[in-house]
């Protein structure tokens, strides 16, 4: 290695005197061979062009960090030092990387044992996390608090990160799946889940997969895009964009250096649906991306997928592998002679990476921090180059689209809200689980699907943290995008979340706010002071002798305007809706 600089690692651009041990160079080699550490080759595991070459290996820095974390527990000086000299980063730039995630730790926890989270948002904390938190201290465990861990329908929900062996959630060993609908004819995005064998092409093919990739060869590419237009296939990640106009505009881009992404960071407290088709539905996944690159001209596919997601992480590993031995990733998929290959990078424990440019900062190595728009992906997106970004459950609606067609898509739902909808019920409700309804059904039948609220309703939040409380009266609403947003609500991600009148509804919205405080990035003034006084107000709200001035409602309000007009991205913009929705319905605070 070439000398290094004095100065700490941790505080400074230059290498201090630390060193990594041999068991963290060998973390480091897994992911960066020392024959790659002086230059770039070209290898299909390697993108090149755009920020990727200016910036060489930089963007394996995440992934170099998940295998010093998962060595020995935690990001050592020496460790950061060895990641930052072979990747060419800046080691104070390294350190501001590592620090940015909640799975990352690089302050030495003085044990080398697994760490068990506990999710202490609303679905796990009305399904008694705190008792499954007194039993695992009891038990000896090394326990933290964490912000959703996307397991809603099964709370109260862990997950255990390993030291020196695989992540698991308990809850999935031995598990077999099942859907609260199974069986249903209606079914469309979720008619293989528990039916085809995840860990199988061949299952997956006896049920008809690889059809839709093999008409859309057959197609060519401005058919498919025709047809994902014609649908009227919107964005599920909760912007509602349409799918078309963005295949559209990527594959209008010129150049060769293009790129798909599926967004599987679904963090949304409340929100399980992209945890479940990756789980149950892999290969739909990888199939559904490779329609997409062929359509839009892209021959590089990324996955960026939830740290805490280990079994959904293993099975579309396992799948992207099984589908480039097939030859159907790779330089020349099923024949087409076109060339596209996906790499699937995990997230670490961030909100506010689902945002999309956050998200492609993540996989380029920096911090992930929302970038400013204009310009938009789809011509400045990953590494600088066009993008088109969707999540899960949005691609594989792309597959029926293909085979049957733009009217067979819009038989049902709405003219405005075609198609099907996944929600993703939890809370107070008889069958917590994954559900797909057409749009357009109300929210009363929904919940009744899901065995109906548990005890006498509330209030049901809509979208998630993100989202809005809607009452009771509320439940012959159409669950369509014009009807929730002519009713100032939101579908969100699918996060329908149902409380009853036993629930403290003050530590519930204290807590979004909590969440809200805790994942803001800091990039942004409005954002990051207006998240911290928000949750302070609203904890001066707590307890019957603090009520709801004028005064107090007014600087809610004005908080969240300012959040609204200034934050960069969506976290600031929707950060308030929920406490504001709550506020309204006179949920918390006592009005004088």
């Amino acid at each position: 290695m070439p000398p290094r600089l004095r100065g700490h690692p941790l505080a400074d651009l230059h290498f201090g005197d630390d060193q990594p041990t041999e068991a963290e160079q060998a973390a480091i080699d897994a992911i960066v061979p020392q024959a790659n550490a002086a230059s770039i080759v070209e290898t299909e595991r390697i993108v090149r062009g755009g920020r990727s070459r200016r910036h060489g290996l930089r963007h394996l820095l995440l992934p170099v960090l998940h295998s010093l974390q998962h060595e020995i527990g935690w990001i050592s000086p020496g460790g950061l030092n060895g990641a930052a000299e072979r990747l060419g980063v800046p080691p104070a730039e390294a350190y501001g990387v590592a620090t940015f995630y909640e799975l990352l730790r690089t302050a030495d926890p003085g044990h080398r044992d697994d760490v068990v989270h506990v999710c202490v948002d609303p679905a796990c904390a009305l399904a008694g996390n705190n008792e499954l938190r007194t039993t695992l201290d009891a038990d000896g465990a090394r326990v933290h608090d964490s912000p959703c861990l996307g397991q809603c329908e099964r709370a109260p929900a862990l997950f255990v990160q390993g030291v020196g062996r695989p992540d698991r959630v308990p809850a999935d060993d031995n598990e077999e799946f099942q859907l609260p609908q199974a069986g249903d004819p209606g079914l469309r995005v979720l008619r293989r889940v528990g039916v085809v064998d995840p860990t199988s092409l061949e299952s997956y093919r006896e049920h008809g997969g690889y059809e839709a990739l093999a008409t859309a060869i057959e197609m060519g590419p401005d058919a498919v895009i025709a047809v994902i237009s014609d649908s009227g296939l919107s964005g599920r990640g909760g912007a509602a964009f349409p799918t078309g106009i963005k295949w559209r505009a990527v594959a209008d881009e010129p150049g060769a250096d293009k790129h798909v992404v599926a967004n599987c960071d679904e963090s949304e407290p409340g929100t399980f649906k992209d945890r479940i088709l990756c789980e149950q539905d892999p290969f739909a996944v990888i199939e559904s991306m490779t329609i997409a690159g062929l359509a839009t001209g892209a021959s590089h596919g990324w996955i960026y997928i939830r740290g805490e997601y280990p079994r959904a992480t293993a099975r579309l590993e396992s799948a992207i592998a099984q589908a480039r031995a097939s030859g159907l990733l790779g330089d020349d998929v099923a024949g087409s002679g076109q060339r596209f290959d996906i790499e699937l990078r995990r997230g670490a424990g961030a909100y506010i990476c689902g945002e999309e440019t956050a998200l492609f900062n993540s996989i380029e190595g920096f911090r992930g921090e929302p970038r400013n728009k204009p310009p938009f992906p789809t011509t400045h997106g990953l590494f600088s180059q066009p993008t088109a970004v969707n999540n899960p459950e949005t691609l594989i609606n792309a597959l029926d689209i293909v085979i049957d067609g733009p009217d067979t898509y819009r038989s049902l739902g709405t003219e405005r809200s075609p198609g099907t909808r996944l929600f993703c019920l939890s809370g107070r409700i008889g069958v917590p689980g994954l559900y797909e309804v057409p749009f357009g059904t109300p929210l009363g039948d929904l919940l009744d699907l899901a065995g109906g609220p548990v005890g006498s309703l509330a209030a049901v939040l809509l979208g998630g943290a993100a989202g809005v409380f809607v009452g009771p009266d509320s439940l012959d609403m159409p669950l369509t995008l014009e009807d929730t947003r002519e009713a100032s609500a939101t579908l969100g991600s699918g996060v329908v979340t149902v409380f009853d009148d036993t629930v403290d509804m003050e530590a519930v919205v204290v807590r979004i706010a909590e969440f809200f405080r805790d994942e803001s990035c800091g990039q942004c003034v409005p954002c990051r002071v207006g998240t911290q006084r928000q949750h302070e107000v609203l904890v001066e709200l707590q307890g019957s002798d603090k009520p709801l001035t004028k005064q107090r409602s007014e600087l809610i309000d004005d908080m969240a305007l300012a959040m609204v007009d200034a934050s960069i991205c969506g976290l600031g913009h929707t950060a308030a809706s929920a406490v504001r929705s709550a506020l309204s319905l006179g949920l918390i605070g006592n009005s004088q």
